[in-house]
């Protein structure tokens, strides 16, 4: 982050505000703080040191609105307290990787215009489409992904959404030292658009990504796609306080722009959940599809939240070449209040990972989950570890964190 970014955006949000007319005691100014401080542990089969990292990230900002103009400016901070761990740029190869590199940025710098039924957000932002499966913001790591990009929103009817983007930046997660195959930033044309119906039995989703990954040192272009499909998802009740909850999708993916591979692939998704107040279980499987079983010829999600996915042992951010299949379930419940702690909350979570293609298991794992607040602050106790069998080594991973936030 620079201090001329800082005052181009600054002076955006007051530029703004001044043309919208309004008086000084008509405009609100809210500050934004989002801190965590989190430990990750992490032993990897094959390398010969165990990885460790306490890592602090802190946002600041502020954002300032008016009538239906609003401005916001928010850096973002990531300091390694403990850095025995390989971040992807630091060349500790003897460290399995924690992709949380140290970092200052301007996170977002973005204005907004929104009504009841509509809105434009333009510059630096976060994006979010659906279940974040093909976009979104990476936020479980320290430094999040945004985009550079106009996003609108629409609500003709209360029975029909559009949400739509252009992005001709993401920002990864490697922040301001990013370099070669780990860039600060990926440019690039990058459309993103669905349309959500609501029926009687669920909302029907169509929707289209057009990835442009246009950066030679980043799989040599080849993570350019473009994908096609649809999401339904519903609830319903099943009697006494249970609850129902399904959810399918189906895309087909194939070579976008500058890509020189020539293929097609399919995602499918197919989820139930059943729930009791604080009670979920949940079964699902995904197929992320192959072609021919070259490289990068699977299905791809670049811009994905991918920690939500496949396991958070991190082994499937890149799709192999003979695709995925993640049978998965998982179970989960939780207390308002125990003792001095609130939304307390227990899961656990088993994947059977096998390819697509020649249909060979890679490896199974098994995820838990133990999250709580004490007033204003966030605790968590995260485990995850990856049982290999032909796809990459036995892996563990422990995470203890605590977060605080003012939005």
């Amino acid at each position: 982050m620079t201090i001329k970014q800082m005052r181009a955006a600054a002076l955006a949000t007051v530029a703004l505000c001044a043309a919208s007319g309004a008086k000084a005691q008509d405009v609100t100014v809210k500050p934004l703080i989002d801190a965590r401080l989190r430990w990750e542990d992490v032993d990897q089969d094959g390398l010969p040191k165990t990885a460790d990292a306490v890592t602090l990230r802190v946002r600041s900002g502020v954002e300032a609105s008016v009538g239906p103009w609003s401005g916001l400016v928010e850096s973002e901070a990531t300091v390694g307290i403990v850095q025995n761990y390989n971040d992807g740029l630091n060349a500790r190869a003897g460290y399995p990787t924690i992709a949380d590199p140290q970092n200052i940025e301007l996170n977002r710098a973005q204005l907004q215009y929104a009504v009841p039924t509509a809105s434009i957000t333009v510059g630096r932002q976060v994006l979010e489409f659906a279940d974040q499966r093909f976009v979104g913001s990476s936020s479980f790591r320290q430094n999040q992904q945004t985009y550079d990009a106009v996003h609108m929103t629409w609500s003709p009817t209360p029975k029909l959404a559009i949400d739509a983007a252009y992005a001709w930046s993401d920002r990864t997660i490697n922040g301001i030292d990013g370099f070669g195959a780990r860039p600060q930033a990926i440019s690039g044309s990058n459309w993103f658009g669905t349309i959500v119906y609501t029926t009687p039995v669920g909302t029907i989703a169509p929707f289209a990504y057009l990835v442009d990954q246009d950066d030679v040192a980043v799989q040599g272009f080849r993570l350019a796609s473009q994908t096609y499909g649809a999401r339904f998802t519903g609830t319903r009740p099943i009697g006494g306080l249970w609850k129902l909850g399904y959810t399918a999708s189906y895309a087909r993916q194939s070579d976008y722009h500058r890509n020189p591979n020539d293929y097609a692939a399919s995602y499918a998704l197919g989820e139930v959940t059943v729930a009791r107040k604080l009670l979920l279980a949940t079964v699902g499987y995904e197929v992320l599809g192959a072609d021919r079983g070259a490289a990068l010829t699977s299905v791809q999600t670049p811009f994905s939240s991918l920690f939500k996915f496949q396991g958070w042992a991190d082994k499937f951010t890149t799709t192999p070449p003979d695709g995925i299949r993640d049978l998965y379930g998982s179970l989960g419940y939780g207390w308002k209040q125990a003792g001095p702690l609130a939304n307390v909350a227990l899961s656990a979570v088993y994947h059977r990972f096998e390819s697509d293609r020649l249909v060979r298991h890679y490896g199974d794992e098994i995820d838990l989950l133990a999250t709580a607040r004490i007033h204003t602050t966030g605790v968590s106790l995260r485990y995850a570890h990856y049982q290999a069998d032909r796809l990459f080594t036995d892996t563990s991973k422990l995470w203890a964190a605590v977060e605080w936030a003012i939005h």
